[in-house]
């Protein structure tokens, strides 16, 4: 088979390479200090490239990019070490509102004016986003929205929140204002230095055209998508952790000579590049797998997070060891990529979830 790249997955990986290449180690921190731990005027600047509209179907002014193509360029934002919540904040709400059917919120998420966070989960329902608590009650002609979410990623710099909940026993998909009466989020930061939230929803009335009926089958088939790009983004990190830590060797002296001609180093070095190998197989195996048959797709991108996901931390651990204790700080761009790395591991299903939906579907 030929899995050269196309010319246009070439091209968008080309930019997303020169995009990523003006956020070196200072700027990084920089840019997580600032209001929000991130910077509007750059995420306009990624619509600008057509990274968000690469993730909306043509049907609705996107450019309408398959499974490999936002793989290629979360692995290239990975290798980047970029801070943009591109997955968090365009690929998985543009991925519910396409499947709710709400479009008319799909054109100014494309264009970057504004910015929507995913609030899914529970404090009770841990990995499973089936909502809990959160309803819609619906009284007369007024419907209002009230429970809790966490872990919603980019929540700190969201505009609206496409909230999960039932009503009257039906999964529904909320656009909420972030301003709205009601709306109360208590913001975090993560491991990796981006910032979250808690959402509080108290009594928030909703107008008939923000609730949309979203069913079970559409969200799991979206889990199985970013599940799968968020592995290309983590293949992305392993591959510029193993680049920097085989760069740091080689400069790295001790006894007089460098410490990459140890045998031991180098032993542990070709155990890394043999699990990188084997997880971009793995990542290009799942994304090119027939989306028709809906089991297998969704055992293809489970098997993939969980395998790449292991893999991409083992890379992570190994630099940081090979590197010293100065390999999980921030002043490195080691510490950056292990922490990404940690919290990719733990979205929309850490190792134990991946595998037990892998098994499940098998």
């Amino acid at each position: 088979m030929n899995f050269d790249l196309s010319e246009e997955q070439t091209l968008f990986k080309a930019t997303v390479e020169r995009f990523s290449a003006k956020m070196d180690v200072p700027a990084r921190q920089r840019l997580r200090k600032s209001d929000g731990a991130y910077d509007r005027e750059r995420w306009r600047e990624l619509a600008g490239f057509g990274l968000i509209a690469l993730c909306a179907d043509e049907d609705d002014g996107g450019i309408g990019g398959s499974s490999m193509d936002l793989a290629i360029v979360a692995e290239s934002l990975g290798h980047g070490l970029a801070p943009d919540p591109w997955i968090e904040n365009a690929v998985l709400p543009l991925r519910l509102l396409t499947a709710a059917g709400a479009t008319a919120g799909i054109a100014p998420l494309i264009d970057g004016d504004r910015i929507v966070a995913a609030a899914l989960a529970e404090r009770r329902g841990r990995y499973n986003l089936q909502p809990q608590t959160t309803k819609v009650t619906v009284h007369g002609g007024r419907q209002t929205l009230r429970g809790e979410k966490t872990f919603v990623l980019g929540g700190a710099i969201a505009d609206d929140f496409l909230v999960s909940a039932t009503r009257d026993g039906t999964l529904v998909l909320c656009l909420v204002s972030g301003d709205s009466t009601g709306v109360d989020r208590h913001i975090y930061r993560l491991v990796d230095g981006s910032l979250a939230c808690e959402l509080r929803l108290n009594d928030v009335e909703l107008s008939a055209d923000a609730v949309f009926v979203l069913e079970q089958n559409a969200l799991t088939g979206i889990v199985a998508d970013v599940r799968l790009i968020a592995a290309g983004e983590l293949l992305g990190l392993a591959q510029r952790l193993f680049d920097d830590t085989l760069d740091y060797v080689k400069q790295r002296e001790q006894f007089g000579v460098s410490i990459g001609t140890f045998q031991a180093i180098q032993h542990r070095l070709v155990d890394c590049y043999a699990q990188l190998e084997q997880a971009r197989s793995m990542l290009y195996r799942a994304a090119m797998q027939d989306r028709s048959d809906g089991t297998s797709w969704h055992r293809s991108a489970a098997g993939a997070k969980a395998f790449i996901g292991e893999q991409a931390g083992f890379i992570a651990r190994e630099a940081v060891q090979l590197h010293g204790g100065m390999g999980i700080t921030d002043e490195l761009s080691i510490g950056h990529g292990l922490k990404r790395v940690m919290l990719l591991n733990a979205f929309l299903g850490d190792s134990d979830t991946t595998l037990t939906d892998y098994a499940e579907a098998a």
